[in-house]
């Protein structure tokens, strides 16, 4: 039986007046079924107007989820992939890594000319390649910015200094240090190291150097590594080898501070292993000064040289050297030696 919209439109009313079905059937005189079909046509069919459905803004849920499975995979292979680097090393013999500690190029107690006379040497020396540990600048941000009256050098000149280091020479690898990370996203140093052969990754890389003779060497670099004591600086990398970080050289910067720690053997393999900490070129520090922190900046930079005839276990594979212009030497002597052997 059809329900004309007056008797509709009636159950509505009254059940709007009396606020339940059983008072509203009452006081109408209906049963109660009776009184429920009415009030169920009225609900669906006396609407005063009529909205179309519109389109949502919302993602559909499938499509979401498809999305987000597809960037988790995204995501899951880039870091996988940086777990470890395979480098191909293109020549022949013995190479040598100079790890650069803390620049800090536009900080006024920068030793500048050192580090140009480094890198200076860098690139004349064959075999020789550069690699730095972090913190290019200061990059003073937020409520830091305010120490930029405090230095000669304005932001804009510290990124043209930045972009003058990295131009430079040729680099193995470059690591973000905290100060860098503080440019965030659209960071200027992922621009201007694109045209670098070597990695650039913010906090840390790991690298697996491959000879041509199939020997290789692992690099493990960060800025810092975990763990502190007062009486090892560097007791974070000296950790992360006894820890099972079965890499030939750890080394970091970060606290100005320098040291060398190693070799460190693993009893199950032989393999020897170097803990470092380069101090970097900002000699003379302000905070340092305002908290009365004892200098130890023994080294800006320290040279690792490799020479591939040599195994894991053998004491030759690895020479450590706190100063660049004596590795530059010394690689110097390991190739000349290499070449005549050859002949």
């Amino acid at each position: 039986m059809a329900i004309s919209r007056e008797l509709a439109r009636e159950a509505l009313d009254a059940y709007t007046k009396h606020g339940s079905a059983t008072h509203a059937a009452i006081a109408l005189g209906l049963a109660r079924s009776t009184f429920r079909d009415r009030l169920a046509y009225a609900q669906n069919h006396c609407k005063p107007f009529e909205v179309p459905k519109l389109p949502q803004e919302d993602e559909p849920l499938e499509e979401l989820l498809a999305r987000r499975k597809k960037g988790f995979h995204r995501k899951a292979k880039a870091k996988e992939a940086r777990k470890l680097i395979d480098v191909k090393i293109q020549i022949d013999g013995p190479i040598a890594i100079t790890h650069l500690g803390d620049p800090h190029v536009d900080d006024d107690g920068c030793d500048i000319g050192k580090l140009e006379n480094d890198l200076d040497i860098i690139r004349k020396t064959q075999g020789m390649f550069a690699a730095n540990l972090g913190d290019m600048q200061n990059n003073w941000i937020g409520r830091l910015q305010a120490l930029y009256a405090q230095q000669s050098t304005t932001a804009k000149e510290s990124w043209r200094l930045v972009e003058w280091m990295l131009n430079s020479t040729e680099w193995l690898y470059l690591v973000g240090g905290n100060h860098d990370a503080w440019s965030g996203n659209g960071d200027p140093l992922q621009w201007i190291t694109r045209s670098q052969a070597g990695v650039f990754e913010n906090y840390g890389v790991r690298l697996n150097l491959k000879f041509p003779n199939n020997r290789s060497a692992r690099i493990n670099a960060r800025h810092d590594f975990h763990g502190k004591s007062e009486l090892n600086p560097v007791h974070g990398a000296s950790k992360a080898i006894q820890r099972g970080w079965r890499d030939h050289i750890l080394t970091c910067g970060h606290t100005h501070t320098s040291f060398i720690a190693g070799p460190h053997k693993c009893p199950a393999s032989g393999l020897l292993s170097w803990a470092i900490r380069c101090a970097g070129y900002k000699t003379y520090d302000r905070y340092a000064e305002e908290l009365g922190l004892p200098d130890q900046n023994a080294f800006a930079a320290c040279v690792t040289i490799i020479d591939p005839q040599y195994a894991d276990d053998d004491n030759r594979m690895i020479t450590v050297i706190p100063d660049v212009q004596e590795g530059a030497d010394f690689l110097n002597f390991k190739r000349k030696k290499y070449e005549r052997s050859r002949k």
